[in-house]
Parts: C-alpha cells; structure tokens; sequence
C-alpha cells in the first residue's frame, strides 16, 4: 500500500510523501524569532504529531519556507527509512535492525549538474539574512540556521569525506558558527588538521538534506565511513553529488540550500556561540567561544526549504525510532543474554526499557546491568517481561506499579555514564570534569521465584491484541463499523 512512498529522491519528494499519508499541515505567516519554534513544540506533542511546512514567513519574500518536525514519531521515521509507515513502533524498530544487517554500501555519483545551483550569490552579494533562519527558544543566543543540517569536511590525510549535523548559528550576513560539542568529534578533528598546518579549513553547510542524509549525519559511524554511502544503503541507490564551486567538496545535488567556505582557526577568531536549549529540555552552558565559518558562496533552489530539527523538551525528539534501543538490543543478544523481545527508550533516550521472557532467576537483572552499560545519560533503566510493549510508557509504568516491590527491585549504579549535557549535575562538578551520575535500575518483571502463582493478567497478549488490530484496525479509524 505504502511502497510508491518509499523511494523519495529528495526532501520534497519526501514531503509530497508525508503530505499522502495526511501528516502535513501547512502554517502561513508565523515569525521566525520564538513563534515557528514555538509552533513547532507545541506540534511535536499532540497525539498526530504533525510535520509542518512554514511560507510566507513574516518579514521574507513567500516561497523562502522552513520544514520541521520531519521524523518525530514513527511513522515518518519509518518512511525515512524506507519502512512501512503502518508498522507498529516495536515492529518498526525490529524491521530496522533487521534491514540494517544487510545494508550495501552505495558510494556516492558525481553528476554534472546540480538543482541547487538555481540561485547563486558570492563575496559581497552574500547574505545570510534572506534565509529566514529561526530562534527556535526564547533564551537561545541568537538564530540558529543550522539545527538540522550537515556540515560537509574533508580529512586534509586521508581524503575522507565526512557529512554530521552540528548545529550552525547566525553571526552576521556572512558569518556563522559551527559547534563541535567536543573535540572528539569528527569535524573538529578535521578542522584541528587544517588549522594546525596554519591553513583555513574548507567546509560547505547543507542546510536542505533528504531524510536518509539527515539520519546518516546523526549517526555515530566510525572514522573513515561515509554518510554519503551510509544514506544511499538506506534509500537503495546511490547520492548524486555535485563538485562545489568554491571548495570542491561533494555536496547533494538536490539538497535545498548549500554556503560554502571557510572554517578559520579558533586562534585568530572566534564567536560566541549558544546558549541553545538541549534535547534534555534545558539549557547545558552559557555563550562560548565558537569556530567561525566565513561564507563565501550561498547556492540556493527556487523557493528553498530550510530543514529544521531544534532540540525539545522530552519526550519530544528529532527522530521517532530510538537507534540507541535498537543498539542495546543488540548489545544484549552480543553478550549472551537470551530472549529479549524488544527494547526502547523514553523520554528523549533518558530512560531505557528492556523486555524479555524470563528463563531463569537474576536473568532480568543481568539484561538491567547490561543495558545501563551501554545507556548514555539514562538515568532509569527498566526491565519488563514479555508481555509488557517496551515502546508503550504507560504499558511499562503498569508494570512499574504493579509488579515492581520498590524495597526489594530497585538498585543503584553510580558513577556511571553520563554527560556534560547533564542537567542535574552541579556547575562545580562540570567545573571539575564530572560527567557521571547514578543509574536506577527497576526489575519490573514478575517475581521468577513465583512467578506460576502471579496473578493472571486480564489484558490481551501483544500478538492477541495484533490480531484484532489486523482485523479490525482499519473499522476502528473509520466513523462507522461495519458489521461484517
């Protein structure tokens, strides 16, 4: 039913596809500073969870439009990753894991013409102000241009192309900001690269990309991988890519809106970045000094459609799939733990729930201990039994309040991974590099040691409850049902 929406070629195709499934609204002069974010929020937590596609923005010319809220529930992130969109979320996760084994590599193809060449501006006539770039939350620093989109580098080594979303804040009419979060990270390595020969380092910001780039930039590949191959496994075929003007990097033939230029070195200037409302629901830091990108190039399509993920108050989050379940799922079954039928994460990935079909006593601890291993900031980490849907928070906090005995099934790990990101870590304790906390684990599994004599649920099992949906799903989202 779904399959002619899979095969989107770039954002507007992906929006097209969005708009059949009846998941677009449409939103006419809102204002860029608060109010598109705002919306936005608002949005991203009703039941429908709409995508939204913003023109006639106040104070830019009509056809300059902001897209958002593109993959943030499951059902786009579903069709982003070329999945049946009507897939149940548990489903949806494993149909994932599953494609994601047999990935093939598709290296990018250099084409000889590019959609976002339509418009061109360089040197003086660059202006970052046509953009209508948002301040998506009332105590951000300032625009942010980029919060979803790539920013391209190549290692000066190796020639390694890498292409991860950082976010990007507006400075001036050629000037931005591009944080690195740490220097860990890939881009800063690279920039470190350039600036350490006393070399400017050439960057492009895409500031438009279709949803399979989008994803392969927030994924954590290892060095040398490339997102460009990296999103053509998703969608099935391979990332036309066109030579830049100005850098020569390969950037997305059909992405919207591309700058190009240069990253100086931190020691010849800088600029205060942030602060920017995190995907925790706070604010992580004051204004810091920030690399600065000069721009010496905008290349834009007719009537451009900037890309726009700002972070949200939890449970609200950029993408409806938590890749980092999927992740622990596999860390489980890699370390020897059997049966886990699902996993996912909450609240933004701060809390992490394991499901499995207890076989023996201190089986459902042993998956507690090794999913908060491997749960970065989760400060709770449940463990349900098999008749628990791990995806669904109220189903897992029934469990919660009615199979766990707080005196004897809640533990505490401490000293373990978090974040400087971490809200309730004290300043003086990031001040001194502490990025750690303490981890609840809640076995909310029934007792193994009686677990014959538990009492009996009165509630369909998940495959009984799949069945009536199978059947009478489609009766059940109509005005009238039918009696036969």
């Amino acid at each position: 039913m779904y399959k002619d929406l899979y095969k989107y070629k770039d954002l507007r195709d992906f929006i097209a596809a969005v708009d059949k499934l009846g998941a677009l609204r449409r939103i006419d002069g809102a204002d860029p500073r608060f109010e598109i974010g705002g919306i936005t929020e608002v949005a991203a937590g009703l039941p429908d969870c709409p995508a939204l596609l913003f023109d006639s923005i106040k104070g830019f010319s009509p056809g300059f439009r902001v897209f958002t809220n593109a993959t943030t529930n499951v059902q786009r992130a579903a069709l982003a990753l070329g999945l049946d969109p009507a897939l149940r979320p548990l489903d949806a996760l494993k149909a994932w894991m599953e494609k994601r084994k047999n990935l093939t590599p598709q290296p990018p193809v250099t084409v000889k013409t590019a959609a976002f060449l339509e418009n061109t501006v360089a040197g003086p006539d660059v202006d970052i102000a046509r953009f209508p770039a948002p301040t998506w939350h009332r105590h951000d620093g300032g625009p942010f241009i980029g919060s979803g989109s790539l920013v391209i580098m190549r290692d000066p080594d190796s020639g390694w192309i890498n292409a991860s979303i950082y976010r990007v804040q507006v400075h001036g009419p050629n000037k931005v900001t591009v944080q690195f979060d740490h220097g860990g990270r890939h881009g800063a390595i690279i920039a470190k690269k350039y600036w350490d020969r006393g070399e400017n380092c050439p960057v492009a910001i895409v500031h438009g990309e279709d949803p399979a780039l989008f994803i392969a930039g927030f994924e954590y590949l290892p060095d040398g991988r490339s997102e460009y191959e990296f999103a053509g496994s998703i969608k099935g075929a391979p990332i036309d890519v066109f030579d830049g003007p100005q850098t020569g990097l390969p950037l997305p033939a059909l992405a919207e809106i591309i700058f190009e230029g240069r990253l100086l070195p931190m020691s010849e200037a800088t600029l205060p970045e942030g602060p920017f409302g995190e995907f925790t629901g706070y604010y992580a830091a004051a204004a810091r000094p920030g690399p600065v990108m000069e721009v010496t190039a905008i290349h834009h399509r007719n009537d451009p459609i900037l890309l726009g993920s700002p972070p949200m108050k939890p449970p609200r989050f950029h993408f409806g799939l938590p890749f980092r379940a999927a992740t622990i799922w596999s860390n489980l079954e890699a370390a020897g733990v059997t049966d886990v039928v699902g996993a996912w994460q909450h609240v933004s990935q701060l809390m992490t729930v394991v499901a499995l079909r207890q076989r023996y006593d201190g089986h459902a601890k042993r998956a507690a201990l090794v999913a908060a291993a491997h749960s970065y900031m989760a400060r709770i980490v449940v463990v349900v039994d098999d008749d628990i849907d791990p995806s669904n928070l109220a189903d897992v906090m029934w469990a919660v309040a009615t199979r766990c005995e707080p005196a004897e099934g809640i533990d505490i790990v401490r000293n373990a991974w978090s974040s400087a990101l971490d809200p309730r870590i004290s300043p003086e304790d990031k001040e001194r590099g502490v990025t750690s906390h303490s981890k609840a684990i809640i076995d909310a599994c029934r007792p193994f040691a009686w677990i014959e004599k538990f009492p009996p649920t009165s509630a369909l099992s998940p495959d009984e409850a799949r069945a009536i949906e199978a059947k009478w799903g489609s009766a059940l989202k109509s005005e009238r049902i039918p009696s036969s």
